[in-house]
């Protein structure tokens, strides 16, 4: 063979196929591609012979078309499917090849591979990839984890693809194993709860408002003008305006009102747990999901006393502000508990991710791309140590101009029996926060009652337990070395 390639991307599905031809129009590249089934292969070559693909029919052509260092995208279906190219990659790679897993994998299957793979002195890298078929084509959010070493020769490659935004490309280096998988799992979980939170907004405009689906799109379009621009807002607004050719009726009154998920949702919330970080607008945007899937137990539930109460709005213009202002500080909770958990996961596996620039690498390619990124950056640029985006000045003061109009929201909305979990846990969340006092006394107070649990004291150090009488008429409290 007398031109090798660089760059090989193995699964060549509609995301693969897409990834080939990002890394083929780019100067400099010359990339492999190969698939299980021949015939994907030969589809890609045949309709984008303009790629000047080097393509192969077995794994061991594939692998003797790379220049060395070899380095290989893997693009296959999570699970047993990626175990099974990694080992076949490992075995006819040499030390000092790079294999990189571009699929959604979970972190921690990422950190294993990672173990048994760097074993050989290969090195393997977890990327997250995020912008769909579209942005894998045009230009993506790019996620690598792995060794600096592997970053090295990869780093060029994927910054040759990725989406620019401000001149800068939206990648970079986020930490060892697993950091890069983890960080899009907390892209993803935010993603649910952005998506969650755009339709609490879409039901109350709808059902308190009597909005009709292109009106609200309207409302929509000048909302992405402001503060709220972001792609998600924007493709609401061409979502409510199609209309559905059979019917007549707009198209999101005839699709069926049950969401799916592919589970990066459910292990942010998982991971979350694990970590001991509170990512509530997250879980609830997860529940929302399997509550609407509950198709027996909805149909059901119709009998179920409502005792509801009409929403009187006297002036349209200022419940539509209010909604968009609940809109806004609710997501801006979503990104808050977002980047805790990263902050915990990075502390828990000992990876250095800087904050700011994943804000930095999210703001183009990837499904939460949005204005309101810039803002995030630009908080842990003046403060590597931020607690939380909450105490961030330009947030602080968001929160101020928006609170009046979220509590408002979620009061009425309650009241008229419209569902917004996320607008309502994300207002909890922020009321805790900020309370001088929780009622977590009175439920360490009842841990130590009945498993003598222990607690500490406000006004002595040590830990504590309290011998409960049998009449519960007398105490005694005392050092404990539980």
């Amino acid at each position: 063979m007398s031109e090798k390639a660089n760059i090989g991307v193995v699964g060549l599905a509609v995301m693969g196929s897409n990834l080939a031809r990002n890394l083929a129009s780019r100067e400099g590249n010359r990339v492999a591609v190969y698939n299980r089934s021949k015939e994907r292969t030969e589809l890609l070559v045949t309709e984008h012979p303009e790629a000047n693909f080097i393509p192969s029919k077995s794994i061991d052509e594939f692998v003797a078309s790379l220049q060395s260092p070899r380095t290989a995208i893997i693009m296959v279906q999570a699970g047993a499917g990626t175990d099974a190219v990694i080992s076949q990659l490992a075995e006819r790679f040499e030390p000092g090849d790079i294999i990189v897993d571009g699929g959604n994998a979970l972190f921690t299957d990422t950190i294993r591979r990672e173990n048994e793979v760097s074993a050989k002195g290969i090195n393997f890298v977890g990327a997250g990839i995020s912008g769909g078929e579209e942005g894998a084509l045009k230009g993506p959010s790019i996620m690598p984890g792995g060794s600096k070493k592997a970053y090295e020769t990869l780093g060029p490659i994927l910054a040759s693809i990725a989406a620019v935004v401000d001149g800068e490309p939206c990648v970079t280096h986020l930490g060892t194993d697993g950091a890069g998988h983890f960080v899009k799992m907390i892209h993803n979980g935010i993603e649910y709860a952005d998506m969650q939170l755009i339709a609490e907004a879409y039901d109350v405009l709808r059902q308190a408002g009597n909005y009709s689906p292109s009106e609200i799109a309207d409302i929509f379009s000048e909302w992405n003008k402001g503060e709220l621009e972001s792609f998600l807002i924007e493709i609401t607004g061409e979502v409510l305006r199609q209309v559905d050719e059979k019917t007549g009726k707009p198209l999101v009154d005839v699709v069926l009102d049950q969401a799916g998920s592919k589970g990066t949702g459910v292990w942010t919330v998982q991971t979350a747990l694990n970590l001991g970080t509170p990512v509530s607008g997250i879980a609830e945007a997860v529940f929302a999901r399997s509550l609407s899937s509950q198709e027996a137990q909805r149909q059901g539930a119709g009998h179920l006393p409502s005792k509801t109460q009409t929403w009187t709005i006297e002036d349209r213009a200022a419940f539509v502000e209010d909604v968009r202002k609940a809109l806004y500080a609710s997501k801006i909770i979503a990104y808050a508990q977002g980047f805790d958990a990263i902050r915990a996961g990075a502390a828990e596996y000992n990876w250095d991710i800087n904050l700011g620039n994943v804000a930095k690498i999210w703001r183009g390619g990837c499904i939460i791309r949005a204005q309101f990124l810039n803002r995030i950056s630009d908080a842990y640029a003046k403060n590597e140590s931020l607690l939380s985006l909450l105490f961030d000045d330009y947030f602080t003061k968001a929160i101020d101009t928006s609170i009046e109009s979220w509590r408002k929201v979620v009061a009425h909305s309650s009241l008229a029996g419209i569902p917004n979990p996320a607008f309502a846990s994300s207002l909890s969340y922020y009321d805790g926060l900020r309370a001088k006092r929780l009622p977590a006394a009175l439920i360490q107070g009842q841990r130590d009652f009945f498993g003598a649990h222990t607690y500490k004291r406000v006004d002595l150090p040590g830990v504590f337990h309290t011998l409960w009488s049998a009449d519960r008429s007398e105490v005694e409290t005392t050092p404990s070395s539980h």
